[in-house]
């Protein structure tokens, strides 16, 4: 049953393919599957993998890979990345994976840039990125532009599959750069709030004050991705969102882990001072009940004026996890 044709705005998800203690990356990856296949059902606009490399938790590392994987296992959900960090691949082998993703899935395939290493100094080395490499985002985004369009059919070098082949093309962001560069282009928008909510509200107004028409988007078109942990009830959401958090801090103190079970949220769950630091990277984190996490969303919603939600989901276990976005869907928002 499609729950979320009554919604006002579009609903997708972010999934970072975590790795739960005790588990594996083959499990993460069944499980993506079933989230997709569930959300599908559920109305949701997209489904984006995202690329990170030597993090224990998270093994989305080989994103294309992913991204095929999910699509073949799904008929209408637009599947794509959020995203692939362009300095750590040649433009033209980005144009030939999503150019082969596209023929293989037409009209379902989402390309989503980012100019981070998704890492560290010393993977960013052995991925042999260049120091430089984030200075040349916007030429290395117009030279993929060049491989998909129907116009470079004479050029020396070619994409093939992938030149005239329908690729969506979204400039990431988590800070203002990004959002000069998807407005001066005139690609969509997708701001990574999840973790970084400082800038949100600037990058969106630059981004739409400055926005040039293309041939691709007429109009500004903004996704923010968020935090979404959603229960039976308020208290069973904060019991489930202790793994977030723990995951979450993990990365602020450099101890990154994988995904642990949920614990009791008491008193002495978290250090008083780490809870500060972390409530400033997850500020745009929903946790609650169904009326709670709607009644939030609905001012979020309201101050932000995005187009869509991209909605992250870190819980531990996998049915409470699509129990989380099912509620979601059902929400009238």
């Amino acid at each position: 049953m499609n729950i979320n044709n009554h919604s006002h705005t579009k609903i997708s998800v972010l999934d970072l393919a975590i790795v739960r203690e005790g588990g594996s990356a083959s499990d993460t990856f069944k499980n993506s599957l079933d989230l997709a296949q569930h959300v599908e059902k559920w109305g949701y606009n997209r489904y984006w993998l995202a690329e990170h490399h030597n993090m224990p938790g998270i093994a989305s590392s080989a994103t294309s890979i992913l991204i095929g994987y999910v699509a073949s296992g799904t008929t209408t959900l637009r599947v794509g990345s959020g995203g692939i960090m362009l300095p750590n691949h040649a433009p033209l082998i980005v144009a030939e994976q999503f150019g082969t993703l596209a023929t293989l899935f037409p009209d379902r395939i989402d390309l989503g840039l980012g100019r981070a290493p998704g890492t560290d100094q010393f993977t960013a080395a052995a991925l042999k990125r260049d120091e430089h490499a984030a200075q040349e985002f916007p030429a290395n985004v117009e030279e993929l532009q060049l491989y998909f369009s129907e116009g470079n059919k004479k050029g020396r070098v070619r994409a093939i599959p992938g030149e005239g082949v329908n690729v969506p093309i979204w400039i990431l962001g988590s800070s203002t750069d990004s959002a000069y560069l998807a407005a001066a282009k005139g690609l969509p928008y997708a701001f990574a709030s999840h973790f970084a909510p400082a800038q949100l509200l600037t990058a969106i107004a630059i981004y739409r004050n400055n926005f040039q028409p293309s041939e691709q988007l007429q109009e500004p078109y903004v996704i923010a991705c968020i935090n979404v942990i959603a229960a039976d009830s308020d208290d069973e959401a904060e019991r489930l969102a202790t793994s977030f958090k723990r995951l979450f801090l993990g990365i602020i103190t450099g101890n990154r882990q994988q995904l642990k079970e949920a614990v009791d949220p008491g008193e002495g769950f978290m250090d008083p001072m780490e809870e500060a630091a972390l409530q400033q990277m997850i500020a745009y984190t929903f946790i609650g009940g169904s009326e709670k996490v709607k009644r939030e969303l609905d001012y979020f919603l309201e101050k932000t004026k995005v187009d869509e939600l991209m909605v992250a989901s870190a819980i531990y276990e996998h049915e409470a996890r699509l129990h989380s976005y099912e509620i979601l869907g059902q929400l009238e928002i």
